[in-house]
């Protein structure tokens, strides 16, 4: 009888082993080593593909940047390091596939959304104040897409961004309120609607039925969650709803932009990168920067700095106004409110804002209380904190349907 030694892989069998032999094992991990490495490979490729396209998709606005630079001797100075101001402007450009539906192409765009957002030093808030475009203020002299120079003189406020862009809507808003620009954000109609969609959607409350033919809107009461055409149409109708004022469509896009906040700031959006990306696509391939907020990275040091605000710290309101004495269609501020407003927001201190009384008539923006500001410094030589201006306004996510 042949032992069984003899047999090759007897032993092997007999010990009931099954692992391969030792080159081959090695053979195996070196497999699943290169397999790892291209996969790790293969995903910072697809990451860094991603970030380039993102960061290719903005717009950065030099001429403007340089036409800033022109006057920087006449622009206001900072007061308060780390404070930031951006100014939010919606075009009325008809240019393009997406816009062309809203009207002819003229060759010429007004801001018809103005928002000056500031962010303080420590970034615990954030205050968004709404410009009205039928605001009648001194408009600068300004460089025109002709070349040639306007002459400063009184004008409603959207007119500035039809003569000179970007550049005279800030020297605009600056030479209005003491306030520095740091930074701009030009957004159209179809940009907007591509962030809408991007997130689903944004949940808005109507107290009544909204039937306008212009903006081709009719939704019903109650809560909505808004996309694209709807949204935009929200945004923008001006006579389907209260008085047909400015004020009153000033009032829901604040709302609306409230809820857009907090929806964002939802880990629906934020921790899914299925809908973050189709955002960061959307917003990128939307928006014309000056050059400082131009590249992905510059955006996403923004958002980080503003991502934790706390919904109650995201005020809204609009710049204290009447109707102009010479022309009730338009606009005029209200003193010395307006001034209080634009100080604190220039020294970095705190404004509150509150809804306006129900049953009473309430000036837009205006002052209705003081409350004592901790943070401000003691005036001469007593330590009576300076009052805290109180406005009309609203908070982000705060609209219901009661």
């Amino acid at each position: 009888m042949r032992d069984s030694a003899g047999i090759p892989g007897a032993a092997g069998a007999a010990g009931g082993s099954s692992k391969p032999p030792r080159g081959r094992r090695r053979r195996l991990l070196r497999w699943i080593g290169l397999g790892l490495a291209l996969l790790v490979l293969a995903g910072a490729a697809t990451g860094w593909w991603l970030y380039r396209k993102l960061d290719a998709n903005i717009t950065a606005d030099t001429s403007a940047a340089a036409e800033l630079e022109r006057y920087e001797r006449e622009r206001p100075t900072h007061l308060v390091g780390g404070a930031q101001n951006i100014l939010l402007i919606g075009s009325d450009s008809r240019s393009g596939e997406e816009n062309a539906r809203y009207g002819p192409d003229r060759g010429t765009e007004r801001s018809d959304t103005a928002i000056l957002l500031h962010l303080p030093a420590g970034r615990r808030s954030a205050t968004a104040v709404s410009i009205p475009r039928d605001l009648m203020t001194e408009i600068p002299a300004c460089l025109t897409a002709d070349g040639s120079r306007t002459t400063q003189r009184l004008a409603q406020f959207n007119w500035a961004f039809q003569w000179g862009g970007a550049a005279c809507t800030i020297r605009t808003v600056e030479k209005l309120t003491g306030i520095r620009i740091d930074h701009h954000m030009v957004v159209d109609f179809g940009g907007f609607k591509k962030m809408v969609d991007a997130i689903g959607g944004v949940e808005v409350c109507l107290r009544q039925p909204m039937n306008d033919p212009e903006a081709k809107l009719k939704l019903p009461a109650g809560r909505q969650n808004l996309r694209g055409e709807q949204a935009l149409g929200f945004v923008r109708a001006r006579y389907s709803l209260g008085n047909g004022s400015d004020t009153e469509r000033m009032e829901r896009q604040q709302q609306f932009l409230g809820s857009l906040v907090k929806k964002v700031q939802s880990n629906g959006v934020l921790l899914n990168p299925g809908r973050l990306y189709p955002l960061l696509d959307a917003a990128t391939s939307s928006v014309t920067t000056d050059p400082g907020l131009a590249s992905l990275h510059d955006l996403y040091e923004l958002v980080r700095g503003i991502r934790d605000i706390p919904t109650e710290q995201v005020k809204f309101l609009t710049v204290p106004r009447r109707p102009y004495a010479a022309d009730p269609n338009r606009d005029e501020l209200v003193q010395p409110d307006a001034t209080q407003l634009f100080e604190h927001l220039r020294a970095d201190r705190p404004v509150t804002v509150t809804p306006p009384t129900a049953g009473t008539e309430q000036v837009p923006g205006t002052a209705r209380a003081t409350a004592p500001d901790a943070s401000a410094p003691p005036s001469g030589t007593t330590s009576t904190p300076a009052p805290v201006p109180t406005f009309t306004g609203t908070t982000a996510g705060t609209a219901d349907c009661r």
